[in-house]
């Protein structure tokens, strides 16, 4: 099957002022083949003089488990990009020839991608609609927690961020959300963000190990603060009402 204008490549493309290049990384996948392969041909076949040395860049990706990560590739031209797919599988070659036209036409159009086909116009108008519904639920939902009444331990709003708590403790330390006095066990949160809406302090009663109780400030993330983290700590977290 060859890809229609609702084909989302899966890494970055040179479409700025400078010629259009392809990176290996869409290659891999345009052809179903593991990204390691494309790149070993690619250096064979610049070792043998077919195709001139490519530049290589960075692209971000993910891995199997969804984690962020840093892929190196090639940024092929035109012409290198069909001799590497011709080596590897021919059948492809169309699926190529759509793909540089795709490109070419967005190209030569600032980077919008006109659709063909009024098939083509309805899943572009499906896929943007979609767009804007999910962004729109991302507003609502942090809009929901700016002005949400009510706090959560340091510990509940990492579960509620999606974050180990250690981690987000370290993050708050960091960057200036919290700290602890010389000689104090406890966390407290810096005047600027509660005076901001984004912490605050409540009283919490403990029991020692002697049976007697002490009663100590906790310092807590707010429903701002929380919408505030899940921006800054976690842009991908899940933000539920």
């Amino acid at each position: 099957m060859q890809p229609g204008l609702n084909y989302k490549p899966p890494s970055a493309l040179s479409a700025g002022a400078g010629p259009l290049t392809m990176s290996s990384r869409e290659i891999a996948d345009l052809v179903q083949s593991r990204h390691d392969k494309v790149k070993q041909s690619i250096e064979r076949l610049v070792a043998r003089g077919v195709i001139v040395q490519s530049p290589m860049g960075d692209e971000q990706d993910t891995d199997a488990m969804g984690r962020p990560r840093i892929t190196s590739v090639y940024r092929l031209d035109k012409r290198s990009s069909f001799v590497v797919v011709a080596q590897l599988s021919p059948e492809f070659t169309a699926r190529l020839v759509d793909r540089w036209q795709q490109l070419e036409d967005e190209k030569a159009s600032g980077g919008f991608l006109i659709p063909r086909t009024f098939g083509d116009a309805l899943q572009l108008a499906a896929d943007q609609a979609r767009q804007i519904d999910g962004l729109r639920e991302v507003a609502e939902a942090h809009e929901r927690l700016t002005g949400a009444r009510g706090s959560l331990c340091i510990t509940d709003a990492a579960k509620a961020l999606g974050v180990g708590p250690k981690m987000l403790f370290d993050w708050l330390f960091h960057h200036h959300w919290i700290f602890r006095r010389d000689g104090g066990s406890g966390w407290l949160g810096y005047e600027a963000k509660c005076a901001a809406g984004l912490l605050e302090h409540r009283a919490a009663t403990y029991t020692r190990s002697d049976g007697s109780e002490t009663v100590t400030r906790q310092v807590r993330v707010t429903a701002k603060g929380l919408s505030r983290l899940a921006k800054l700590i976690n842009p991908i977290a899940e933000v539920t009402k």
